[in-house]
C-alpha cells in the first residue's frame, strides 16, 4: 500500500512553472543527459517542500537499451530526477553548505508501476531531517497522472569542488 499522497497535485499548474529549466540550472550543475527537471511548480520554506516534474520524450539516453522495444523509465533514473529536486531546493535556499550536492544515500526506495517515454513524471518532496552543514534527508514521491509509481527517501551531502 503507497504511503499517502505529501501534496494534492491537482492544485499546481503544470503548464506554467514558477520555475524554469533555465532557472534550474542557475543552482543545479547537471547538463547534457543527465539533466533530469523540465520545471519545478511548487516551493514552500515551512514546512519545506518542492515539486518538480520531468517531462519525458523518445529520445531519452536509455529508450535505445532500457528494455528494447518497451522502454522502460529506469529506477535509478526515476531517483536521480528526485536527487535533482531535492539538490536544487538545498541549494536555493542554502540548506546545505557545499560548491555542489551529491548523493549521500538512499532509503525505503519503493517502485510500483513503470514510467514510459511521452509521461510526465511528477516529483514531491518534503524535508525529512536535516544535519546541519552535513545532510539533508528528503521524502519523496513519484507519480504519473494520479497514480504514484515510485516512493522513498534520498540523502543529499554537500561535496566541494576543489
Amino acid at each position: 500500500m503507497p504511503p499517502p499522497p505529501l501534496y494534492d497535485l491537482k492544485q499546481f499548474d503544470f503548464e506554467n512553472p514558477v520555475v524554469t529549466l533555465d532557472e534550474i540550472r542557475e543552482y543545479n550543475p547537471q547538463r547534457h543527459e543527465m539533466e533530469q527537471l523540465s520545471g519545478i511548480v511548487h516551493l514552500e520554506e515551512d514546512p519545506v517542500g518542492v515539486v518538480g516534474f520531468k517531462d519525458l520524450t523518445h529520445d531519452e539516453f536509455w529508450c535505445r537499451g532500457h528494455m528494447p522495444g518497451y522502454p522502460i523509465m529506469p529506477g535509478v533514473v526515476q531517483c536521480e530526477v528526485a536527487a535533482q529536486l531535492a539538490s536544487y531546493y538545498s541549494k536555493r535556499f542554502e540548506i546545505l553548505k557545499g560548491d555542489i550536492l551529491g548523493f549521500g544515500g538512499m532509503n525505503e526506495i519503493r517502485f510500483r508501476s513503470p514510467v514510459f517515454p511521452g509521461d510526465r513524471f511528477v516529483v514531491a518532496a518534503k524535508l525529512l531531517k536535516l544535519r546541519a552543514g552535513r545532510q539533508a534527508t528528503f521524502e519523496f514521491q513519484g507519480f504519473v497522472e494520479d497514480r504514484m509509481v515510485v516512493s522513498g527517501q534520498t540523502i543529499g551531502v554537500p561535496l566541494k569542488t576543489e
